[in-house]
């Protein structure tokens, strides 16, 4: 057998091991160093690249900049452009101010029972708006001074009510508000008797019709002839008001002739459940109807339904309203009146812009609460005088409640409340 024999000395064979961990790492060294030196090289081409293009940038907005600037209505623009982008925030805190009279001819009784002002302030600054005023009462019935009037008036709180909405087409599309004519000149209200209150729509106005902007879209779309303008202003009947084409909307439902509508339920405009179709109609935001034809199937009897969240007065005579000092006094025509002082809290949404139509509705039926002039006299008047010292007549004066027992002034209390609590059904 043969046998080898190693020669090597022990020292030399750790020699050659140590030579080549030596080659290794070095050659391991010699990659990092390569690739640092790679990585190295590549992250200055980046920063440089980038470097570049940030000064390409700056120069060309810089130079963006001076051409801008250059422009001599830039103040103005950069004014116009904050005012539009505020339309919005404005448009939705406008108060419309002009509505005040119009609500007071809601809130003041008329009759035989009258209330008049004397002074008036108005303060909107707050989360409600807030009448505060000075106004005599009187009853008519000389000489009591009658403090059943001023009771029958803080009841009457609980039973105001307000409406708005918009004017739709047939197709239920929102007419804007300034294509709707809802008074004529003396400010009065458009109504007729026993059909109820109606606005004029001028369908041929710039704008004033939906259906035709529609067309216009889809013709534009389509590359397709749209319907003629007088194809679409026929869809409804027509009359003139003012040398202007006007179509009549009515805000008091029709509920016979829509409910009827084609001779069938099927065909009708107006269902029981309150939904008005193929009619240009007012869309009330407050107001409901319904119809009940169990009894009679061809004539259903027509229930108006006004939310409880349109008060005119949120909190009724419990908080919307604040008697103060009252006292006997004499009116212009020295009789004699109760003078008194009060505070009343309105709903805010009565004088949102936003809110179209507004209208407020009064116990003894519905009172236009729009933009318009209105006759308003008869609510204001010249305050009353303080009793002379030597009228006894007038500082000792019985009134109908101490002239009466508790039962019996309650009694005429309710029966003057009861009397303004009906609203008009349409």
């Amino acid at each position: 057998m043969a046998r080898e024999i190693n020669l090597v000395p022990d020292v030399k064979g750790e020699m050659i091991k140590a030579l080549k961990l030596r080659n290794l790492i070095f050659f391991l060294s010699a990659v990092v160093a390569i690739a640092s030196v790679s990585i190295t090289i590549i992250v200055g081409l980046i920063m440089g690249g980038q470097q570049l293009a940030l000064t390409n940038k700056q120069t060309t907005i810089k130079n963006l900049s001076d051409k801008l600037n250059s422009y001599a209505d830039l103040n103005d623009f950069l004014t116009i452009k904050d005012q539009l982008g505020s339309i919005n925030t404005l448009t939705n805190n406008k108060k419309v101010l002009s509505r005040t009279f119009n609500i007071l001819s809601a809130l003041i009784p008329r009759g035989a029972d009258t209330i008049t002002i004397s002074e008036i302030n108005v303060n909107l600054a707050g989360d409600a708006p807030v009448f505060s005023f000075d106004a005599q009462a009187n009853s008519g019935k000389e000489p009591f001074i009658d403090y059943a009037v001023l009771e029958s008036f803080k009841k009457s709180m609980d039973l105001m009510r307000y409406d708005y909405g918009n004017y739709v087409d047939g197709q239920g599309n929102t007419i804007p508000a300034y294509c709707i004519i809802e008074t004529n000149d003396d400010g009065s209200f458009f109504n007729e008797s026993n059909q109820g209150i109606y606005a004029y729509w001028t369908i041929d106005a710039e704008g004033c019709n939906p259906a035709k902007i529609s067309a216009q879209s889809n013709s534009s779309d389509d590359n397709s002839e749209s319907s003629s303008d007088t194809t679409i202003t026929n869809q409804y009947e027509t009359e003139s008001y003012k040398d202007q084409t006007v179509v009549r909307i009515w805000r008091t439902p029709q509920f016979t002739k829509w409910y009827k509508a084609g001779g069938e339920k099927e065909g009708s405009n107006m269902s029981l459940d309150g939904t008005i179709t193929n009619v240009p109609h007012f869309a009330s935001s407050c107001i409901s109807y319904t119809g009940d034809d169990s009894k009679d199937s061809n004539n259903p009897k027509w229930t108006e339904t006004i939310s409880d969240t349109c008060m005119l007065v949120p909190g009724g005579q419990e908080s919307g309203i604040r008697i103060g000092d009252s006292s006997n006094g004499r009116g212009e025509g020295d009789e004699l009146v109760l003078r008194f002082s009060a505070q009343i809290t309105i709903s805010p949404e009565v004088y949102k812009f936003s809110n179209h139509h507004v209208m407020a509705i009064a116990p003894s039926g519905r009172h236009n609460v729009t933009d318009s002039y209105v006759q308003i006299q008869t609510i204001f008047g010249k305050r009353a005088d303080d009793c002379a010292n030597d009228d006894a007549a007038c500082a000792s004066a019985p009134t109908q409640s101490e002239s009466t027992d508790d039962s019996s002034s309650n009694d005429t209390n309710s029966d003057n409340a009861n009397s303004n609590g009906g609203t008009q059904n349409g």
